[in-house]
Protein backbone atom coordinates (compact mmCIF):
# COMPACT_ATOMS: atom_id res chain seq x y z
CA UNK A 1 0.00 0.00 0.00
CA UNK A 2 1.71 3.51 -1.15
CA UNK A 3 2.67 5.44 2.25
CA UNK A 4 -0.29 8.68 1.12
CA UNK A 5 -2.79 5.42 1.10
CA UNK A 6 -1.89 4.85 4.95
CA UNK A 7 -1.21 8.26 6.03
CA UNK A 8 -4.66 9.15 4.70
CA UNK A 9 -6.64 5.87 6.19
CA UNK A 10 -5.16 7.04 9.46
CA UNK A 11 -5.92 10.34 9.89
CA UNK A 12 -9.83 9.52 8.73
CA UNK A 13 -9.41 7.18 11.56
CA UNK A 14 -8.26 9.63 13.65
CA UNK A 15 -10.39 12.40 12.95
CA UNK A 16 -13.34 10.02 12.45
CA UNK A 17 -13.26 8.93 16.05
CA UNK A 18 -12.82 12.38 17.23
CA UNK A 19 -15.38 13.96 15.32
CA UNK A 20 -17.42 10.99 16.93
CA UNK A 21 -16.55 11.78 20.78
CA UNK A 22 -17.53 15.49 19.65
CA UNK A 23 -20.69 15.75 17.15
CA UNK A 24 -20.71 12.30 15.34
CA UNK A 25 -20.20 11.54 11.40
CA UNK A 26 -17.44 10.06 11.85
CA UNK A 27 -18.65 7.27 8.85
CA UNK A 28 -18.15 9.94 5.95
CA UNK A 29 -14.45 10.27 6.87
CA UNK A 30 -13.63 6.56 6.96
CA UNK A 31 -15.73 5.72 4.01
CA UNK A 32 -14.84 8.34 2.00
CA UNK A 33 -11.18 7.85 2.75
CA UNK A 34 -11.50 4.34 1.57
CA UNK A 35 -13.27 5.39 -1.48
CA UNK A 36 -10.32 7.46 -2.42
CA UNK A 37 -7.67 4.64 -1.76
CA UNK A 38 -9.49 2.15 -3.93
CA UNK A 39 -11.58 0.04 -1.53
CA UNK A 40 -15.28 -0.84 -3.49
CA UNK A 41 -18.11 0.65 -2.11
CA UNK A 42 -19.21 -2.54 -0.43
CA UNK A 43 -16.08 -3.04 1.30
CA UNK A 44 -15.39 0.50 2.57
CA UNK A 45 -19.05 0.07 4.49
CA UNK A 46 -18.19 -2.94 5.32
CA UNK A 47 -15.10 -1.88 7.08
CA UNK A 48 -16.25 1.26 8.48
CA UNK A 49 -18.46 -0.71 10.62
CA UNK A 50 -15.36 -2.62 12.16
CA UNK A 51 -13.36 0.92 13.07
CA UNK A 52 -16.21 2.09 14.35
CA UNK A 53 -16.98 -0.91 16.81
CA UNK A 54 -14.78 0.29 19.71
CA UNK A 55 -15.99 3.03 19.88
CA UNK A 56 -19.43 2.09 20.55
CA UNK A 57 -18.27 -0.56 23.17
CA UNK A 58 -16.70 1.77 25.41
CA UNK A 59 -19.54 4.26 25.22
CA UNK A 60 -21.71 1.41 25.77
CA UNK A 61 -19.29 0.95 29.23
CA UNK A 62 -19.69 4.71 29.85
CA UNK A 63 -23.58 4.04 30.37
CA UNK A 64 -23.73 0.23 31.93
CA UNK A 65 -25.75 2.83 35.29
CA UNK A 66 -28.49 3.71 32.68
CA UNK A 67 -28.20 0.09 30.79
CA UNK A 68 -29.05 -1.38 34.50
CA UNK A 69 -32.02 0.57 35.14
CA UNK A 70 -34.21 -0.03 32.10
CA UNK A 71 -32.40 -3.44 31.62
CA UNK A 72 -36.00 -5.37 30.53
CA UNK A 73 -37.01 -3.43 28.08
CA UNK A 74 -33.52 -2.07 26.52
CA UNK A 75 -32.97 -6.14 26.37
CA UNK A 76 -36.32 -5.98 23.96
CA UNK A 77 -34.66 -3.63 22.10
CA UNK A 78 -31.56 -4.79 21.66
CA UNK A 79 -33.30 -8.38 20.47
CA UNK A 80 -34.95 -6.39 17.72
CA UNK A 81 -32.05 -4.47 16.66
CA UNK A 82 -30.21 -7.97 16.30
CA UNK A 83 -33.16 -8.67 14.03
CA UNK A 84 -33.05 -5.83 11.69
CA UNK A 85 -29.28 -5.95 11.18
CA UNK A 86 -29.60 -9.30 10.37
CA UNK A 87 -31.83 -8.13 7.36
CA UNK A 88 -29.83 -5.21 6.44
CA UNK A 89 -26.54 -6.58 6.22
CA UNK A 90 -27.43 -9.86 4.18
CA UNK A 91 -29.44 -7.08 1.76
CA UNK A 92 -25.91 -5.65 1.44
CA UNK A 93 -23.84 -8.82 1.03
CA UNK A 94 -26.61 -9.64 -1.76
CA UNK A 95 -25.85 -6.91 -3.73
CA UNK A 96 -23.12 -6.14 -5.99
CA UNK A 97 -20.73 -3.35 -6.05
CA UNK A 98 -22.04 -1.59 -9.28
CA UNK A 99 -25.45 -2.21 -7.96
CA UNK A 100 -24.71 -0.76 -4.68
CA UNK A 101 -22.79 2.11 -6.20
CA UNK A 102 -25.61 3.77 -7.81
CA UNK A 103 -27.77 3.65 -4.37
CA UNK A 104 -24.39 5.07 -1.98
CA UNK A 105 -24.66 8.95 -3.45
CA UNK A 106 -28.71 8.67 -2.32
CA UNK A 107 -27.45 7.31 1.22
CA UNK A 108 -24.95 9.53 1.85
CA UNK A 109 -27.02 12.79 1.06
CA UNK A 110 -30.06 11.50 3.42
CA UNK A 111 -27.83 10.96 5.57
CA UNK A 112 -25.98 13.95 5.17
CA UNK A 113 -29.32 15.76 5.46
CA UNK A 114 -30.55 13.76 8.87
CA UNK A 115 -27.34 14.89 10.49
CA UNK A 116 -27.53 18.21 9.75
CA UNK A 117 -30.58 18.34 11.16
CA UNK A 118 -29.88 16.47 14.08
CA UNK A 119 -29.79 19.42 16.47
CA UNK A 120 -33.27 20.35 15.81
CA UNK A 121 -34.44 16.92 17.13
CA UNK A 122 -36.18 17.63 19.87
CA UNK A 123 -36.58 14.55 22.75
CA UNK A 124 -38.89 14.51 25.02
CA UNK A 125 -38.12 14.71 27.95
CA UNK A 126 -41.58 14.70 30.17
CA UNK A 127 -42.64 11.09 29.10
CA UNK A 128 -40.82 8.21 30.28
CA UNK A 129 -43.09 5.36 29.15
CA UNK A 130 -42.93 1.58 26.96
CA UNK A 131 -42.69 1.79 23.25
CA UNK A 132 -45.54 1.44 21.57
CA UNK A 133 -46.24 -0.64 18.31
CA UNK A 134 -44.92 2.03 16.01
CA UNK A 135 -41.51 2.83 17.90
CA UNK A 136 -41.16 -0.94 17.45
CA UNK A 137 -41.69 -0.81 13.85
CA UNK A 138 -39.06 2.08 13.28
CA UNK A 139 -36.66 0.68 15.54
CA UNK A 140 -36.63 -2.51 13.12
CA UNK A 141 -36.57 -0.29 9.86
CA UNK A 142 -33.54 1.95 11.39
CA UNK A 143 -31.95 -1.68 12.90
CA UNK A 144 -32.40 -2.39 9.07
CA UNK A 145 -30.41 0.95 7.87
CA UNK A 146 -28.14 0.29 10.41
CA UNK A 147 -26.63 -2.87 9.12
CA UNK A 148 -27.14 -1.78 5.67
CA UNK A 149 -25.48 1.07 5.62
CA UNK A 150 -25.04 3.00 8.84
CA UNK A 151 -24.25 6.54 8.60
CA UNK A 152 -26.72 8.40 10.58
CA UNK A 153 -27.46 5.66 12.49
CA UNK A 154 -27.58 6.85 16.06
CA UNK A 155 -29.26 10.13 15.14
CA UNK A 156 -32.26 8.44 14.21
CA UNK A 157 -32.32 5.72 16.73
CA UNK A 158 -32.51 8.79 19.22
CA UNK A 159 -35.31 10.45 17.24
CA UNK A 160 -36.96 7.17 17.24
CA UNK A 161 -36.32 7.19 21.06
CA UNK A 162 -37.55 10.13 21.83
CA UNK A 163 -41.00 10.50 19.86
CA UNK A 164 -42.39 6.89 20.55
CA UNK A 165 -40.87 6.74 24.61
CA UNK A 166 -39.27 10.40 25.56
CA UNK A 167 -37.78 10.83 28.97
CA UNK A 168 -33.96 11.54 30.02
CA UNK A 169 -31.36 12.35 27.03
CA UNK A 170 -28.87 10.29 28.40
CA UNK A 171 -31.28 7.52 29.11
CA UNK A 172 -32.35 7.30 25.55
CA UNK A 173 -28.58 7.86 24.19
CA UNK A 174 -27.67 4.90 26.33
CA UNK A 175 -30.35 2.34 24.72
CA UNK A 176 -28.92 3.87 21.48
CA UNK A 177 -25.47 3.12 21.75
CA UNK A 178 -26.64 -0.15 23.35
CA UNK A 179 -28.18 -0.86 20.28
CA UNK A 180 -25.75 0.53 18.01
CA UNK A 181 -23.39 -2.30 19.82
CA UNK A 182 -25.71 -5.26 18.39
CA UNK A 183 -26.26 -3.38 14.87
CA UNK A 184 -22.70 -3.05 14.49
CA UNK A 185 -21.55 -6.70 16.38
CA UNK A 186 -24.10 -8.79 13.57
CA UNK A 187 -22.89 -6.62 10.51
CA UNK A 188 -19.15 -7.21 11.47
CA UNK A 189 -20.25 -11.13 11.90
CA UNK A 190 -21.64 -10.88 8.88
CA UNK A 191 -19.43 -9.14 6.45
CA UNK A 192 -17.03 -11.14 7.99
CA UNK A 193 -18.80 -14.41 7.26
CA UNK A 194 -19.11 -13.01 3.56
CA UNK A 195 -15.52 -12.12 3.09
CA UNK A 196 -16.28 -7.82 2.23
CA UNK A 197 -14.31 -6.46 5.02
CA UNK A 198 -10.70 -4.96 4.19
CA UNK A 199 -8.39 -5.69 7.22
CA UNK A 200 -5.44 -3.96 6.16
CA UNK A 201 -6.99 -0.71 6.04
CA UNK A 202 -8.88 -1.68 9.15
CA UNK A 203 -5.50 -2.67 11.06
CA UNK A 204 -4.46 1.55 10.17
CA UNK A 205 -7.47 3.02 11.39
CA UNK A 206 -8.47 0.91 14.66
CA UNK A 207 -5.82 2.32 16.47
CA UNK A 208 -5.63 5.51 14.94
CA UNK A 209 -9.24 5.95 16.22
CA UNK A 210 -8.61 5.09 19.88
CA UNK A 211 -6.02 7.46 19.90
CA UNK A 212 -8.80 9.80 18.05
CA UNK A 213 -11.27 9.35 20.60
CA UNK A 214 -8.93 10.13 23.30
CA UNK A 215 -7.87 13.18 21.38
CA UNK A 216 -11.95 13.97 20.50
CA UNK A 217 -12.77 14.57 24.80
CA UNK A 218 -9.88 17.03 24.71
CA UNK A 219 -10.94 18.96 21.16
CA UNK A 220 -14.54 18.48 22.61
CA UNK A 221 -14.07 21.23 25.10
CA UNK A 222 -12.45 23.87 22.94
CA UNK A 223 -13.92 23.49 19.53
CA UNK A 224 -17.26 24.83 19.17
CA UNK A 225 -19.49 21.76 17.76
CA UNK A 226 -21.08 23.70 14.98
CA UNK A 227 -17.77 24.32 13.42
CA UNK A 228 -16.78 20.20 13.39
CA UNK A 229 -20.85 19.55 12.16
CA UNK A 230 -20.29 22.30 9.50
CA UNK A 231 -16.92 20.34 8.63
CA UNK A 232 -18.93 17.01 8.00
CA UNK A 233 -21.63 18.19 6.76
CA UNK A 234 -19.63 19.36 4.14
CA UNK A 235 -17.49 15.83 3.55
CA UNK A 236 -21.19 14.08 3.13
CA UNK A 237 -21.94 16.51 0.72
CA UNK A 238 -18.60 16.25 -1.25
CA UNK A 239 -18.94 12.63 -1.04
CA UNK A 240 -22.46 12.69 -2.31
CA UNK A 241 -21.25 14.53 -5.07
CA UNK A 242 -18.31 12.28 -5.92
CA UNK A 243 -20.31 9.01 -6.49
CA UNK A 244 -23.02 10.98 -8.40
CA UNK A 245 -20.72 12.00 -11.01
CA UNK A 246 -18.21 9.07 -10.69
Amino acid sequence: MPIFDIILLFSAGFVASAVNAIAGGGTFLTFGAMSLTGVPPIMANATSSVTQFPGYVTSVLAYRDEIRRDFREVMLIGGLSILGAIVGSLTLLSLSNPAFKQIVPWLLIAATMLFAVGPYIKIKRAQDRPMGIDGWIAQFATSIYGGFFGAGMGIMMLAVLGLSKGGDYHRLNAIKNFAAVLIAGVAICVFFTGGVVAWLPAAIMIPAGALGGYAGVWAARRVPQAIIRAAVIAVGLALSWYYFTN
